[in-house]
């Protein structure tokens, strides 16, 4: 059992660590363009896609897990109906988020609370990146499919193709060309446009055989697209209070000074690192889940369960080992500001706390995934969000910046709790 979780979950960290490693480079970047002004401006435009993209998440955890039952059971007719249904979702919604454009970047900049220049700056990055909004929500339906399909080593591939292409373009047009921002959205933008690209040529050179279980009768299938619609509409609202409360961490940041707005977008990288170190193994939590539920076999299913929840362990207590002893050396790493280090080292003790109260909410989330317990998982976020603005509303007074830690590191516990509470009657309905 090791071997297939590890099988599934290495390539999964290495894809997902270039991820936060990217976010890392961006900043950096911008972290060495000598105003603390362009680190905030990266971290709440980055804000501003993660609240449109995090909402549809739900386009690769519904592929995924939907995909991985049929797997399961051998039914290939119906892997390439989730394919195909994704596919479709997936660039309706990127030509609405380009329709929308505009309104979206008002409301956005409206809840900004930096400065003038600030806000210039983040308009920049929106208007320019926002342009390859069908081609990321693309990549995740192909994504969300591929691990589905017990494939980690064709999203890895992705993903390292991607940000490559990121990094390369970024410097050259920030460093060569000198649009510092500017140069950072169009590096961005044309990487995940060309990622799509390659993404489609990938699909077709290893699965364009199973373009001949396409049954185009059955792709609209009424049922069918019911239960399609109700996962995703459940995965829809779980997200969106994830992306609330993580959102609204960087406005709030973004009230308290350029300072605090530069501090809170390095330690949050402490926060991605981790969570994309567990997400490699939650994503193969989904993909044998998804596999074991839909070959109705129960006596793997649990073992599995518990041999995952082994390696969370493992990678958290790492985890946090390495924040104790290097914070100095990660924080020099995104910028050479001392003022911004300085004020970072007096709430770097939340960063600690971040994998150990943390770890069982992304394993339980591959899981319920995999079981497409999405009610579930829905009813445990939105109690999670209200824990989030309770806490912060009831301490901010006196607590200041410590308060948003507090609540998230609150937010992240209840949300681990509950989901350990309620599991055993997810899979149980699922199964």
């Amino acid at each position: 059992m090791d071997k297939k979780i590890f099988r599934l979950a290495l390539p999964n960290i290495i894809s997902n660590i270039t991820v936060p490693l990217l976010g890392m480079i961006d900043i950096a970047i911008a972290g060495h363009l000598g105003s603390a002004i362009y680190i905030g401006a990266i971290a709440l435009g980055a804000t501003i896609f993660n609240m449109i993209y995090w909402n549809f998440g739900f386009l690769r955890m519904s592929s995924s897990g939907f995909t991985a039952q049929a797997y399961g059971a051998r039914n290939f007719s119906e892997t390439m109906n989730v394919l195909i249904r994704s596919l479709i979702v997936a660039f309706g919604l990127g030509l609405l988020i380009l329709i929308l454009q505009v309104p979206v970047e008002k409301v956005a900049i409206s809840l900004i609370k930096s400065g003038a220049e600030t806000k210039e700056n983040v308009v920049f990055y929106f208007r320019i990146a926002v342009w390859s909004a069908p081609a990321v929500l693309g990549v995740y339906a192909f994504n969300g499919w591929f691990i589905g399909m017990q494939n980690a080593k064709t999203p890895m591939i992705i993903a390292i193709l991607n940000n490559i292409l990121n990094i390369v373009l970024s410097f050259t047009f920030v460093y060569a060309f000198g649009m510092e921002i500017k140069g950072i959205a169009l590096g961005t933008m044309l990487s995940q446009v060309i990622t799509f690209v390659l993404t489609s040529f990938l699909w077709f050179k290893y699965y364009g055989r199973l373009r001949k279980y396409i049954i185009l009768n059955s792709i609209f299938n009424t049922d069918a697209l019911k239960l399609f619609f109700k996962v995703n509409g459940d995965v829809f609202i779980r997200t969106l209070m994830l992306t609330l409360v993580t959102t609204f961490f960087t406005f709030a940041s973004s009230g308290m000074g350029d300072t605090i707005l530069a501090v809170n977008a390095l330690l949050m990288q402490f926060f991605m690192l981790f969570s994309y170190f567990m997400d490699g193994f939650a994503y193969a939590g989904e993909a044998l889940t998804g596999r074991y539920i839909g070959a109705k076999n129960n006596l793997l299913l649990g073992y599995m369960i518990r041999r995952l929840f082994f390696w969370g362990f493992i990678v958290s207590a790492a985890s946090v080992v390495l924040y104790i002893l290097f914070p100095s050396q990660i924080l020099q790493i995104l910028t050479n500001n001392q003022e911004v280090i300085t004020t970072a080292k007096s709430f770097i003790f939340w960063t600690i706390l971040i994998p150990i109260t943390g770890f069982a909410a992304f394993l339980w989330d591959g899981i319920y995934i995999g079981a497409t317990a999405s009610k579930e998982m829905r009813n445990a976020m939105v109690l999670s969000a209200i824990s989030f603005f309770v806490c912060y509303y009831s301490t901010k007074s006196y607590l200041g910046n410590n308060a948003l830690w507090l609540s998230f590191i609150i937010y992240l516990s209840v949300r681990g709790v509950i989901q350990t509470l309620w599991a055993k009657k997810a899979l149980r309905i699922k199964t």
